[in-house]
């Protein structure tokens, strides 16, 4: 990074000897003696452009990149409009990140309101905020806003992506807060188990689960709502965007908060990331939503203006009484899910949402006939978990050696399959055939 410095030795003492320092050592006498690495750093050389850009080609060439894919599990492999990417390009919109100087940000200040609009629709949620980093973040963020002096416990199920409840688990070790896990019943959260955890545990603040859950099912939200109210705690609801085309929204189920991924809204598969969470909850918890709120007013003229109405403020001057750290807006990824919902519509949306299950039911079908027989027999969305009759990891390896990425092992013996509106029939058939192969093989 030497090359990078623009001041000159000169200039730096000069800056040093203004700042009452003899040298540099004197400016870091603070630090103490222990952690300083006084040891001359083995580094190579530095390369050239040239050189650099061939180093990154070599590597880029082992990404495998999978064109039959049968796998989901918290990222999915959805179409994404061509003027999703033709948009977001745009130089005005490509740096995007948080509009520090709100008066003169109207464009990115729009584009993030829009943004919340679309989350609020979904969700069936009073007010959204300007995102967090993913899903994990997103929903551990909504477990802390639903603290309070009486209140500071959270049940988990177990039916709930282990991403998440890790960063969940996380964040509560990190708070001295309870965390409890609520077990499974044919593989949905087990209601029974849920009310007594909550007769037992009258502080608990929260209840976090998963619509449709880890195994692809559909919790029955409404009667979980109802009996986490009864016990005077909040329901936190993880939802998959794309299903909230065709099934109630957590808003009309009962739900006080809702969280969840917006990468299936027209982020394509990256390695993890960048992808975006969303969070959106009812108003009488506007005010503990961690992050940024942009509202739209009028200015001075009554022209229409939009301003950063609301953030956690505490966060930059009462650090300490902080309810979250969360600083970031995630803008360009919030423009992409904008520009990705605005581009399909609500019609798009729900035949996105009903092409992916009936594929999944398709692709279910076909499995079941060459010996993946289903471990729930209940209602899905377009995830659902299988018997294998050989290794799962051995069969996910195989495949994937022949161009296709099955469904995820979960154990030895059990593949998360995942279907969308990209698996076509003729793909899914093809699929089969190799399947058979490798099982005889």
């Amino acid at each position: 990074m030497g090359t990078y410095i623009p001041n000159t030795e000169k200039e730096q003492e000069k800056m040093l000897e203004a700042a009452g320092y003899k040298d540099f050592e004197d400016l870091f006498s603070c630090i103490p003696e222990g952690l300083i690495y006084k040891k001359e750093l083995n580094l190579p050389e530095g390369k050239s452009e040239m050189q650099v850009l061939c180093e990154m080609e070599g590597l880029a060439e082992k990404n495998k990149v999978m064109r039959h894919v049968f796998r989901g599990a918290g990222a999915y492999n959805h179409y994404i409009p061509a003027i999703v990417k033709s948009v977001v390009s745009k130089e005005e919109f490509i740096t995007a990140y948080t509009p520090y100087q709100a008066e003169i940000s109207q464009g990115i200040l729009q584009s993030i309101f829009e943004y919340q609009t679309d989350i609020c629709e979904l969700t069936g949620m009073d007010v959204a905020n300007a995102s967090v980093y993913d899903a994990g973040t997103a929903a551990a963020e909504a477990v802390n806003m639903c603290r309070d002096r009486k209140h500071s416990g959270c049940l988990v199920s177990e039916a709930v992506l282990p991403q998440v409840s890790g960063v969940i688990k996380t964040y509560c070790f990190a708070g001295d807060t309870p965390y409890q896990t609520i077990p499974l019943k044919d593989g949905v959260t087990d209601t029974e188990e849920l009310e007594q955890l909550l007769s037992e545990n009258s502080g608990t603040a929260c209840v976090y689960i998963q619509n449709p859950n880890y195994f692809g099912l559909f919790e029955d939200v409404e009667k979980i709502a109802q009996i986490t109210h009864e016990h005077g705690a909040k329901l936190v609801v993880g939802v998959n965007p794309i299903s909230l085309g065709i099934v109630k929204t957590p808003g009309e189920s009962g739900a006080d908060i809702a969280v969840g991924d917006g990468q299936p809204l027209g982020l394509p598969l990256g390695f993890g990331g960048p992808y975006i969470g969303f969070m959106a909850c009812r108003k009488e918890l506007m005010r503990n939503l961690p992050g940024r709120i942009v509202g739209q007013t009028e200015d001075s003229e009554g022209q229409k203006a939009f301003v950063l109405t609301l953030q956690a403020r505490e966060q930059h001057i009462r650090r300490e009484k902080a309810g979250s750290n969360i600083c970031s807006n995630e803008a360009l990824c919030a423009l992409t899910a904008g520009v990705y919902l605005a581009a399909v519509g609500a019609d798009g949306l729900e035949k996105t949402a009903l092409h992916c299950m009936s594929k999944a039911a398709y692709l279910k079908n076909a499995l079941e006939k060459i010996g993946f027989s289903p471990v729930f027999d209940r209602p899905f969305f377009h995830e659902f978990v299988t018997e294998c009759p050989a290794d799962a990891s051995l069969i996910s390896a195989e495949m994937e050696q022949r161009g296709y990425l099955t469904g995820l092992p979960i154990d030895n013996n059990r593949l998360l399959w995942c279907a969308t509106e990209k698996n076509t029939k003729d793909e899914i058939d093809g699929m089969i055939t190799v399947l058979k192969e490798v099982l005889a093989k």
